[in-house]
């Protein structure tokens, strides 16, 4: 039986590995102006947007090719230096952070969309091209890139948390829509995961492996993904209730109807208040839904029909619709600039973020419950849901120069994950482990999942150097 779950420390164990000059020398001669040590950049690579500190990396190299990251990798493995690969920095549990020293490895130049295969429904790109900037280039082929986490993060990135979104219910997460990786290996081999084929039965499924692996197992410098048609037809909506339990049982009604709503997400009162007030909108300041649906025109009309009578049967109310893409971003706006608008809520605070995601069947228990007790302790959060799929996110208003209220949001974390295992769920749904969930996991897989786990680790890295102290202590 695995002890109670306790909150963890916002200050991870630092264990800072010497670095050979000579290191920096190599790199420095290899790389030129693309290998910095300015205080500014080694710090810029040194946070993410969790709360959780460390020293920054002692150098930055900025990749521009996949030999390049073979070349930093391989100096690396020579002296037994840390790297850890960066994309754009959005990450939440501290996956970034250099806890062992060690060299920052900047993916964001390698931004090019190297095929795009509209009669395959493929797309072949590197590892810094960013959601965005995939939709953008793939827009005019009639297609799109459905996975979509909120912030504008890089492929890459979301490859290596396994990140999903608002778009999960439909469309998946990266781990079902990724087809193939090229990875440099911590020797600084350059290997080839998965084809271009929707499935296959060859061998161990190394793609899958990788896809989550917070780079700890490889760095990423090439992806195959899996594009879709752009809908017939999209229809967005937003809905108000008068209580967040209402909005939480419309929600696993509709999942369990089998409406194949496209997007399905939560805001409480508290949450709706300050996206008005960081984005000067007018929505009733109570529980929202926000919800999209896909497919032909009769098909859209058929599961809106569905969507409004479930609706209806839990009081909502106040239904606003957008058919265009300038109304529907409206309409988004809200649910994409939540976190924002929380931090810019409190000025000068951290932001300790948190989801878990459960069976639809407990969502109401999961979420409820974790609202109810935010509010008791009466430190200020946030809170939205990728609810169609029975996973949510905690954000909890800190000042960072209170210990009390940083010991305050650490437990309600704890307490919300324990819940979250004791319902059949998961301590994260789409963050990832990093530094800040690394206790967790072991409640949640058990000693001899993550001995498993470590075996892998050990095996493929066998000196420790690829994002080291990520996801569990070696």
């Amino acid at each position: 039986m695995n002890a109670p779950l306790v909150a963890a420390s916002l200050m991870p164990s630092i264990a800072q590995r010497a670095i050979a000059p000579a290191f920096l020398e190599q790199l420095q001669a290899r790389f030129g102006p693309q290998c910095s040590t300015a205080m500014v950049v080694r710090e810029q690579h040194g946070r993410d947007e969790s709360a959780m500190q460390a020293p920054p990396p002692v150098a930055v190299v900025f990749a521009e090719s996949t030999d390049d990251v073979a070349a930093a990798v391989q100096l690396a493995a020579q002296y037994h230096a840390p790297v850890i690969p960066f994309g754009v920095g959005s990450s939440l549990e501290g996956h970034l952070l250099a806890v062992q020293g060690g060299i920052s490895l900047d993916v964001s130049r390698m931004n090019k969309v190297l095929s795009i295969n509209a009669d395959d429904l493929t797309v072949t790109l590197q590892p810094g091209v960013t959601r965005k900037q995939l939709n953008e280039e793939v827009k005019s082929a009639g297609l799109f890139f459905p996975i979509d986490p909120g912030a504008d993060a890089s492929l890459g990135g979301m490859c290596a948390t396994r990140a999903s979104g608002t778009n999960a219910v439909r469309y998946g997460t990266m781990r079902e829509n990724v087809l193939a990786l090229q990875v440099v290996t911590a020797s600084g081999e350059v290997i080839r995961t998965g084809t271009g084929a929707k499935k296959s039965s060859a061998g161990y499924d190394l793609t899958r492996l990788m896809v989550g692996s917070e780079g700890t197992l490889g760095v990423i410098t090439e992806i195959t993904l899996k594009l879709y048609p752009l809908p017939e037809a999209v229809m967005a909506a937003t809905c108000a209730f008068s209580s967040l339990a209402d909005a939480v049982n419309t929600t696993i009604q509709i999942i369990q109807l089998g409406v194949p709503i496209a997007r399905c997400e939560l805001l409480d009162g508290n949450t709706v208040r300050m996206v008005n007030q960081h984005s000067k909108l007018g929505l009733a300041e109570g529980p929202m839904m926000l919800m999209e649906f896909h497919g032909s025109p009769a098909g859209v009309q058929e599961q809106i029909a569905t969507v409004q009578e479930i609706v209806k049967d839990n009081h909502g109310h106040g239904f606003q619709w957008a058919d265009t893409p300038e109304e529907r971003t409206r309409l988004w706006t809200a649910r994409h600039n939540a976190y924002f608008a929380g931090v810019q809520s409190r000025p000068g605070c951290r932001c300790i973020t948190t989801d878990t995601c459960v069976p639809i069947s407990k969502l109401a228990d999961a979420l409820l419950d974790s609202v109810d007790e935010a509010n008791a302790a009466g430190i200020p959060y946030f809170m939205v849901g990728h609810v169609g799929d029975g996973n949510f996110h905690m954000g909890y208003l800190i000042d960072p120069d209170n210990a009390q209220e940083r010991d305050t949001a650490e437990q309600l974390n704890a307490q919300l994950v324990a819940r979250a295992l004791r319902l059949g769920g998961t301590c994260t749904g789409e963050h990832g482990v990093g530094l800040h969930k690394m206790e967790f996991l072991v409640h949640e897989a058990g000693a001899g999942a993550v001995a498993m786990m470590r075996a892998i680790k050990q095996a493929l890295d066998p000196h420790n150097i690829l994002n080291p102290g990520k996801i569990f202590a070696l």
